[in-house]
């Protein structure tokens, strides 16, 4: 599955709901935003975006906590979350999706290459990490990365769908 028709998915699902997105990316330096902004119509969802991959712009600009930042490093899962809340609020989006990791070729921070985190944050409390382990080239990982934070969000915003059903519904 390619990050195209996971961003077409996630748009339809947010227009539909009339709901925004906003992005915080690292490791992925923008691809996110721009799968998404790739989709004809994305406008009516997706508000933008931050490209924090220098390790102070997660803490300046999205509010990551500066003692997280030091003693756990940029490529963890509670950076990531707070990347993607900290983004949501900036940005006063319903959802925020975030991205860090290292592509590699290399290790980073301690971290080997293929180590990511992509988180989504959303109304009502919604939080969401997942920790891959993913293996490539810098390209695909990045690639994967995009496609991984995309499908979090699509699976979190069927979630969400489900239980706005059941509660409209009755409850069953």
């Amino acid at each position: 599955m390619t990050a195209v028709p996971a961003a077409e998915r996630v748009l339809t699902l947010l227009a539909e709901r009339d709901q925004t997105l906003a992005v915080a990316e690292s490791l992925t330096g923008g691809l996110v935003a721009a799968g998404i902004t790739g989709v004809p119509g994305s406008s009516r969802s997706f508000l933008g975006s931050v490209t924090a991959y220098a390790t102070g712009l997660k803490e300046r600009l999205l509010g990551v906590d500066a003692t997280l930042l030091a003693e756990r490093g940029p490529v963890c899962s509670e950076v990531a979350a707070q990347m993607a809340a900290g983004v949501r609020g900036l940005l006063d989006a319903d959802w925020g999706i975030a991205t860090t990791g290292v592509a590699g070729p290399g290790p980073q921070d301690g971290q080997p290459a293929g180590t990511v985190f992509v988180a989504v944050s959303g109304p009502d409390g919604i939080e969401k990490v997942a920790a891959l382990r993913l293996n490539g080239t810098r390209a695909e990982i990045r690639k994967e990365s995009v496609r991984s934070v995309l499908e979090l969000l699509s699976g979190e915003l069927h979630g969400n769908a489900r239980a706005q059903d059941t509660e409209q519904n009755g409850g069953n």
